[in-house]
């Protein structure tokens, strides 16, 4: 029978920011935006007790809780820290499934010669991530992914928590049916409505009660419900996509700044796909109106790219198209993002003849700026993020209202 494992990082950017700054422990801690458009991206323990969690509004945070400490997310440090993690996992099995940076789900299976019971490995992991990084991770353990996942999250903070295969049905049918993964509020809510509200009232219900519900789906949900989860952890999962995207504090406007923040964006975009050796062979533009209605647009091409400038080209074709068909409108988040990913070393394989022409995309403009890109990239990585920018990320218009940056953080 497979051992799987589920490590999840206990309020990960929040344990972070008060593992660096000690003045912050047991205080109500958001990491997240302050502006009144801001989202919490994590929440301490301390401020989850007023109600506070992940993805609310800042504004509705701070309601709940009028002394939270705010601070912005650093997400350089949060990678670091993943980093540590994951070579922890890595010690134990190859077969790691990175969900996020701080959870992954590890196959066991095959490690217990050398490590001994699954519950053992999942404490030695504990204990090496904390004498590492000063962190805590809860672990669920069990034979299958659906249960794992379940489990890690009944003891937390800091709990490890097994699911034995004659344990199932004990464990699962108190449940609540929203710890069901894909279990929405307003699927819950007609749930209740029909009666369910636990694991094993779902696994219970007849098809006349669950068909109107889920239609086809009836038994893999119910399937679900009664622990039953064949999905194998996949180890050699890929990005799908490398994107950076913001919100801004006011509704831009002009062309000349929502091109600005565009590159700003683009720049962020590429860097990430060099840091993480990958090319990319299609560009996404997001636009989200005042009104929250959101567009994307899109374009492919190839050769593949890992330069900024070839990115930001193909962008601001997006853009301006968009900007074409609904000019002046209010734009509240603008985002970019790189698909079709590849690694790094198919760029050879496009590679012009010497003395040929250059494959398309990759304009002698471009091609000056893919070789500055990795300059600018070890210039930041020593001197900041701030310490250069590229021209393109400069609006040089006069502002609507008097500010000079329209961006909720740098």
């Amino acid at each position: 029978m497979r051992a799987i494992l589920h490590v999840d990082m206990d309020a990960f950017y929040a344990s972070v920011e008060q593992h660096d700054r000690p003045e912050l422990r047991g205080l109500p801690l958001i990491v997240g935006g302050s502006s009144n458009r801001g989202v919490v991206a994590a929440a301490s323990y301390e401020v989850r007790r007023y109600g506070v969690h992940s993805a609310m509004p800042t504004r509705q945070a701070l309601e709940r809780c009028p002394h939270a400490i705010i601070v912005p997310p650093r997400m350089d440090r949060y990678q670091e820290v993943s980093a540590q993690v994951f070579a922890v996992f890595g010690e134990f099995t190859p077969l790691v499934e990175g969900l996020s940076l701080d959870e992954a789900f590890l196959d066991v299976t095959g490690s217990r010669a050398l490590f001994g019971e699954p519950a053992s490995i999942a404490a030695e992991i504990k204990t090496r991530i904390r004498a590492r990084t000063g962190l805590t991770a809860s672990v669920g353990v069990a034979h299958n992914k659906l249960l794992a996942k379940i489990a890690s999250d009944l003891r937390k903070p800091d709990g490890l928590c097994v699911i034995a295969p004659d344990e199932v049905a004990t464990v699962l049918d108190g449940l609540p049916i929203r710890r069901l993964a894909g279990i929405g509020a307003k699927t819950a809510a007609r749930l209740d409505a029909a009666g369910i509200a636990t694991f094993g009232d779902l696994r219970q219900a007849s098809d006349a009660v669950l068909w109107p519900l889920f239609g086809r789906y009836t038994q893999r949900v119910r399937d679900r419900a009664s622990g039953i989860d064949e999905r194998p952890v996949v180890a050699d999962w890929q990005e799908k996509q490398v994107s950076a995207e913001e919100t801004f504090d006011r509704d831009l406007r002009r062309r000349e700044e929502l091109l600005a923040e565009l590159a700003r964006l683009a720049d962020r975009a590429g860097v990430r796909l060099r840091h993480k050796g990958l090319l990319a062979g299609s560009v996404t533009v997001k636009i989200r109106r005042a009104d929250f209605t959101t567009y994307t647009r899109a374009r492919s091409f190839q050769p593949p790219t890992r330069d900024t400038g070839t990115v930001l080209a193909v962008a601001r074709e997006l853009l301006e198209a968009w900007l074409a068909e609904q000019p002046r409108a209010a734009v509240r988040l603008l985002g970019v993002g790189l698909s079709q990913l590849s690694p790094e070393a198919q760029l050879d394989l496009f590679a012009a003849p010497a003395g040929g022409p250059r494959p398309p995309m990759i304009a002698a403009g471009t091609a000056r700026t893919a070789s500055l890109d990795p300059t600018l990239d070890q210039i930041r990585e020593k001197f900041g993020k701030q310490a250069v920018q590229r021209a393109s990320s400069l609006d040089r218009g006069p502002k609507e209202d008097g500010f000079t940056d329209a961006r909720r953080r740098p």
